[in-house]
């Protein structure tokens, strides 16, 4: 989920740990647990600082062990150690409890988008991404801010946020029988699918899919249900060569590699140089596809430059690579 909406959960999660008895009579321990829950929220996410380094650093690892299994037992017991070295009199467990319930629903939340988390880590390093969530969702994020307008009118936190998220576990079950539907209805129409990433969007009603079958990839939108192909592509299997060997040992180009499961590739021969390009498929946007890995070898097969990130125009691609000419074999 985006960060306001982490946040959100984490004054809702603070809001209904005054169900305990223990929290609901002492106003100071309730005061550091939303410490605790508000922190605990957005805790997961602080590996964005892995952006000031580069963007290869920051795809392969953002997600990752941050959300790990062990990470959110850790967060938990560091997050509410460091506010118990400040306020020593509240109870320390009661305080980690709910410190790590919000830093388990951050991670629990997350699996349910299309970019997805290595949840399961350390027993798996796969990518769960169940995608029937929109990473920003206005319906959950509207409903937490009524639930944060009508607390702060004097409602009572524990019935206010119980309400409210009873219509949220509602809506999530509702959002996954449309997906179920349409996983459904492509396996009718398209039969042997070996893999099929979905993706809503801010409008309820559509969706983009990027679907795998033994020859093909399809990238298509599914507007009321309605399943339109946009792109067709035939898969091609990555050749066994030097050149593909010496591009995926590119930063850029591993860092994609190990994020993206649904990917088509191309090979463009210049004068002095090859450039060969990953383009995910689970992405498109007004006809583009952002997220690419790109990198340029000479002709003695040496790095040249590469780039692996999300741009939105081919300008904006060649600004961020060191060489911009035109090819003359494609």
């Amino acid at each position: 989920m985006d960060t306001g909406t982490h946040i959100a959960m984490g004054i809702a999660l603070g809001g209904l740990a005054t169900i305990d008895p223990v929290v609901h009579q002492d106003p100071t321990l309730a005061q550091t647990i939303m410490i605790g829950t508000i922190v605990g929220s957005h805790a997961p996410d602080f590996d964005t600082i892995l952006k000031l380094r580069n963007n290869a650093v920051y795809i392969r690892h953002h997600r990752g062990i941050t959300h790990s299994i062990p990470a959110v037992i850790l967060w938990g017991l560091l997050i509410s150690s460091a506010i118990y070295f400040f306020v020593p009199s509240v109870s320390f467990l009661h305080l980690w409890i709910w410190t790590f319930l919000a830093v388990f629903l951050h991670v629990f939340v997350d699996i349910f988008n299309a970019y997805g988390t290595q949840a399961y880590r350390p027993f798996t390093n796969r990518w769960v991404a169940y995608g029937f969530i929109n990473t920003f969702d206005p319906f959950i994020f509207i409903m937490h801010a009524i639930g944060i307008i009508i607390w702060l009118f004097g409602a009572d936190p524990v019935t206010t946020w119980l309400v409210i998220y009873t219509i949220l576990i509602a809506y999530y079950i509702k959002r996954y029988l449309q997906k179920k539907a349409l996983i459904k209805k492509i396996h009718h129409y398209y039969g042997k699918v070996e893999r099929i990433a979905t993706s809503p969007t801010l409008r309820q009603n559509i969706w983009r899919l990027a679907i795998t079958t033994e020859n093909s990839f399809y990238v298509a939108r599914a507007i009321d249900g309605n399943i339109q192909i946009v792109d067709r592509y035939h898969r091609v299997p990555l050749p066994n060569n030097k050149l593909i060997d010496k591009a995926k040992q590119d930063k850029n180009v591993a860092a994609f590699l190990s994020f993206s499961p649904v990917y088509r590739w191309e090979i463009n021969l210049y004068d002095d140089y090859t450039e060969v390009r990953f383009i995910d498929l689970r992405y498109r946007s007004k006809g583009h596809y952002p997220f690419v890995a790109v990198v340029q070898l000479d002709t003695e097969l040496e790095n040249i430059s590469s780039y692996t990130g999300w741009v939105f125009s081919e300008k904006k691609l060649q600004d961020k690579l060191l060489v911009d000419d035109e090819p003359t074999l494609s």
